[in-house]
């Protein structure tokens, strides 16, 4: 893909603790892939690169509130997610109201300064996998984006979602393969493997950190 500030934004899915720090809920299951692919610094890598070049920066975030825990029908995974709290937030009020240090929902803490600068779009939370549930093509769209740098949690469900979704929209798409990761579990299997291979049957393009930061 050829990548321009006019026409690219980088997409970067739940930088959120409980899928990214190692006191996450979640991190028995992901802690293994995120630690092998380098998720987190290359992300880093990843926010810095895109700031510095001034492309369009959106954060589409995954918070679950009380009234979620009220749904009568959930994957195996979805469930997981209510069982364990994971992105759980107490109440729909402003972040920066209700959070404290290390709270699950919250931004990695080595993320907070680009994501709250006040450029970055942070677009309505996701509800399930995809973002057919908030408003990122929308906040898209009004941008004139078209190209899609693709980032963050988790590879084979909300990355793989967003892919698809974005895919369908008529968005050219990038995604970065090791600024993401995903749960092994002891039945399910792999996820990480599973998205990569769909990754390669759907994407446009599929990069390495390294790769994407000297496009940009």
């Amino acid at each position: 893909m050829d990548l321009s500030r006019s026409d690219t934004a980088l997409v970067v899915i739940d930088p959120q603790n409980d899928v990214l720090s190692e006191h996450g809920v979640s991190w028995d299951l992901v802690g293994e892939s995120v630690r092998e692919n380098g998720t987190v610094e290359n992300l880093s890598r990843l926010f810095a690169a895109a700031r510095e070049a001034d492309y369009g920066i959106f954060v589409s975030p995954h918070f679950l509130y009380p009234s979620d825990q009220q749904w009568q029908v959930a994957g195996p995974m979805e469930q997981m997610m209510l069982d364990t709290g994971e992105f759980a937030r107490p109440d729909p009020a402003q972040l920066t109201q209700t959070r404290k240090a290390g709270f699950g929902v919250d931004w990695l803490e080595q993320y907070k300064p680009i994501i709250e600068d006040g450029k970055t779009v942070v677009v309505s939370p996701h509800k399930a996998w995809g973002p057919q549930t908030n408003d990122l093509v929308f906040q898209l769209r009004k941008r004139q984006a078209s190209k899609v740098v693709l980032a963050g949690m988790l590879a084979n469900l909300c990355v793989e979602s967003h892919l698809r979704d974005l895919l369908e929209h008529g968005f050219e798409v990038t995604v970065v393969k090791d600024a993401t990761a995903a749960p092994r579990h002891p039945e399910l299997g792999d996820g990480y493997q599973a998205a990569l291979i769909n990754y390669g049957f759907l994407a446009n393009a599929v990069a390495t950190t390294k790769e994407v930061v000297d496009w940009l």
